[in-house]
């Protein structure tokens, strides 16, 4: 296993990270699921055993159980030599006092005295403001001066403005953002992760294989694979983009059976998996699969927004987003479970009311109300 520094602490983690967002799970009768405990155990000791050090889990992953899952798994001797990030969300922060005890409970499911990092989870744009004011990364100051936390970070889905204007506030030990071969110019983009690094805060990537898309390539993109001299497979292509990157520190990957830890395990042990990996020839076979995947999109959306706000609040670009990716990856499984978001928070393709409002503001002339019955169809279903 290669290992990175992490930022400016005084350890390395792995290369290699293992995300709990997506651990093995049991699909019930009536349609929920749950984590599939022992597999899980397996897959996380194996990892613990076999040069991961980093495992990253939340509050709210899998019904509040992922990090339960993971202090069972890693009790005793390998909680020693690993190291653990967890998130809170802004959402259940309703007081200062829920700050405290959401912290106490997520110690108490991990089973440890301290949480190696611990993130403000998922900051967005329209959060970022009312975090400042509640002074939210001094309650985490707090909990460093007592010890029941080491370092303080936070994670971010978002443009790059918003994400400079988060990085530069506070002296973060660390930042997780989502990044990965087609995100180039989505996200934070490369500028963000430069940034990043300039300022050494550590880096950690989520994402990179895009809800799984990236592991497998369409015909088009292993087209493009198959004509270079190398037996690589597509998963190994995705992390490479991002092991080139000498800011990164670690790249996590929510792997989901032996099979699949076992063989990013090995892309990552590669003598050669390290910054600056990636010569002139494969970064310009990383940009043609990258056209390859874009010209696979099955609606013409470019996210302009002339579409809204539509009367139902139905969050149109980023249910054709999420339709698109589950077209050119060939699985809808990430998108399905995006989708279920989407679909709680009220703003799925079923509120639409055909008023056809948002096909008369479109500029590309996309027949929104069809498509978006379409796309409703091939999201639907995700249990959780």
């Amino acid at each position: 296993m290669q290992y990175r520094k992490y930022g400016k602490l005084d350890y390395e983690v792995s290369a290699l990270g293992l995300g709990c967002m997506r651990l093995p799970r049991t699909v019930k009768e009536d349609g929920t699921a749950t984590v599939d405990r022992e597999k899980a155990y397996e897959l996380i000791r194996y990892a613990a055993d076999n040069g991961i050090n980093y495992f990253d889990t939340a509050f709210t992953y899998h019904n509040m159980d992922s990090e339960a899952v993971l202090g069972e798994a890693l009790e005793g001797e390998r909680r020693k030599k690993v190291k653990i990030a967890t998130k809170q969300p802004f959402a259940v922060m309703k007081t200062q006092d829920d700050i405290r005890r959401n912290l106490e409970s997520t110690l108490k499911k991990l089973r440890t005295d301290y949480i190696d990092v611990y993130l403000v989870h998922n900051i967005q744009q329209g959060t970022w403001d009312e975090i400042q004011k509640r002074k939210i990364y001094e309650e985490y100051e707090k909990f460093r001066a007592e010890g029941m936390i080491k370092a303080i970070a936070f994670s971010y889905h978002g443009q790059f403005e918003t994400f400079k204007d988060v990085l530069q506030a506070y002296p973060w030990d660390m930042c997780q953002v989502q990044q990965n071969m087609l995100d180039v110019n989505n996200e934070v983009t490369t500028e963000g992760i430069k940034i990043a690094g300039e300022q050494g805060t550590s880096l950690v990537i989520m994402e990179p294989l895009r809800g799984g898309g990236l592991a497998t390539a369409p015909k088009p993109v292993q087209k493009i694979y198959d004509n270079v001299d190398k037996n690589r497979s597509a998963a190994e292509w995705a992390f490479r983009y991002l092991l080139d990157y000498p800011e990164v520190s670690c790249i996590l990957s929510g792997m989901t059976t032996l099979e699949q830890l076992k063989e990013n395990i090995e892309t990552f042990s590669k003598p050669d998996a390290v910054p600056g990996c990636l010569s002139e020839q494969e970064k310009d076979v990383i940009a043609k699969a990258r056209d390859a995947y874009q010209a696979l999109v099955a609606v013409p959306c470019t996210a302009c927004e002339y579409c809204l706000p539509c009367p139902q609040n139905v969050a149109i670009p980023s249910i054709f987003n999420l339709y698109n990716d589950g077209k050119r990856f060939e699985t809808f499984m990430q998108p399905q479970r995006s989708y279920m978001f989407t679909t709680r928070a009220g703003h799925d393709a079923s509120q639409c009311i055909e008023c056809s409002a948002c096909e008369a503001q479109c500029p590309q002339k996309i027949e929104i109300v069809k498509q978006l019955k379409e796309a409703h169809e091939h999201l639907k279903g995700w249990a959780e």
